[in-house]
C-alpha cells in the first residue's frame, strides 16, 4: 500500500500538477465544434440505418452529443477521475481521501492556468467557459466518492521569535549566563515554536473557484447586452447626487443634454443591437461548451 501511494503521488505530480498543456489542448472552441459535427454525423447514421423511432426513444436529444464520450476532456481531468476511480476501492478511505484531496486541488489549479492560457489563444469568453465547464465535470464526478476531501495541514510557526533572536544577535541576551534569564532558556521556555493547524477543503476551495467563474461570466454577458446603457446610468446617477447636494443646481432630467430624446433614441438602438449581434453568438457558445440544458441551468444557480 506505501508503494501504491508513492506511486499515486508521483502519477498526480506528473501527469496532473506538472502537465503541460499542448497546442491541442488549447484549441477550443474548434475542438469542441469538431466533436459535435462528428456526433451529429454518427446520430444521424444511426437514425438512418434503424427505424425511425430512436428519435422517440431518445426524446428527442440525439442532437446533443454525449460529453464524457467526445474525448474533449483536458487531460489532467480525466487523469485525475482516472486515477481516484482506480484507487477508491484499493485503499482504506482515509488514505483515499487524503490522495483525492490532493488530485482535486492540483486538477482545479491545472484548469485554472489552463483556462488563462485559453483566454490568450482564443478569447474570454471561451476560456471561462472552459474553465466553467471542465470544473462542473470535475464536481459531478467527485461526487460520486463518498468521502471528505479535507486534510489539516500542521507546521510549526517561528515568526513570532525574531524578537528573541534579534536581542542575542544585538548582545542585549547573553546564551552564557547561567539563570532563568539564559536567552537560549527564554526561546524555549516561552517563545517556542507553536504549532499551526489548517484545514484544507479541495471541495470547498473548488465550488468557491466554479461560482467566483460563473460569477464573472454572467457579469460579462450583462454587460455585453447593456454596456450602451453605461454611460447614461452613470450620468444620471452623477445628476441625482449633485441635486441632492444642491437643489440650486437641480433640473428635471428631460431637460439634461445627455436625456434629449434623439440621445435616448440612440441609446435604444444601441441596445437593440447589443442584444441582436452580441447576445446570440455568446447563448450559441454556452450551448456548445454545456449542451446539457441541466448543466446550464446549474451555471446561473453557481452564479447566484
Amino acid at each position: 500500500q506505501e508503494r501504491l501511494i508513492y506511486r499515486s503521488q508521483a502519477y498526480i505530480k506528473d501527469h496532473v500538477e506538472g502537465y503541460q498543456a499542448k497546442a491541442d489542448d488549447l484549441a477550443y472552441p474548434a475542438k469542441l465544434e469538431a466533436a459535435a459535427a462528428k456526433a451529429a454525423a454518427a446520430s444521424n447514421a444511426a437514425v438512418e440505418a434503424v427505424d425511425g423511432e430512436i428519435t422517440e426513444a431518445s426524446n428527442g436529444d440525439t442532437h446533443e452529443p454525449d460529453e464524457a464520450a467526445t474525448g474533449v476532456w483536458y487531460p489532467p481531468v480525466r487523469f485525475t477521475l482516472l486515477l481516484l476511480s482506480k484507487l477508491y476501492h484499493c485503499i482504506d478511505t482515509k488514505i483515499f481521501a487524503g490522495l483525492a484531496q490532493e488530485a482535486v486541488a492540483a486538477c482545479t489549479a491545472s484548469v485554472q492556468a489552463t483556462g488563462r492560457l485559453v483566454a490568450k489563444h482564443s478569447g474570454g469568453l471561451d476560456a471561462q467557459l472552459f474553465v466553467i465547464q471542465h470544473l462542473l465535470f470535475l464536481r459531478e464526478q467527485i461526487a460520486q466518492f463518498d468521502v471528505d476531501l479535507i486534510v489539516t495541514d500542521i507546521d510549526l510557526d517561528f515568526t513570532h521569535m525574531r524578537d528573541h533572536v534579534r536581542r542575542i544577535m544585538s548582545g542585549e541576551a547573553s546564551l552564557f549566563t547561567l539563570s532563568s534569564s539564559n536567552a537560549m532558556v527564554q526561546m524555549l521556555g516561552r517563545g517556542g515554536p507553536r504549532v499551526v493547524a489548517a484545514s484544507i477543503d479541495s471541495k470547498r476551495d473548488l465550488e468557491q473557484q466554479l461560482k467566483a467563474c460563473c460569477e464573472s461570466f454572467i457579469l460579462n454577458m450583462t454587460k455585453a447586452a447593456v454596456e450602451p446603457m453605461l454611460g447614461f446610468i452613470t450620468k444620471f446617477t452623477a445628476v441625482r447626487l449633485a441635486a441632492g447636494s444642491n437643489q440650486a443646481l437641480a433640473k428635471p432630467l428631460r431637460e439634461q443634454a445627455f436625456a434629449a430624446p434623439s440621445k435616448l433614441a440612440e441609446l435604444v438602438t444601441g441596445v437593440n443591437n447589443a442584444m441582436r449581434e452580441r447576445l446570440p453568438p455568446a447563448v450559441e457558445k454556452t450551448r456548445l461548451y454545456l449542451p446539457n440544458p441541466a448543466t446550464r441551468a446549474i451555471l446561473f444557480r453557481c452564479g447566484s
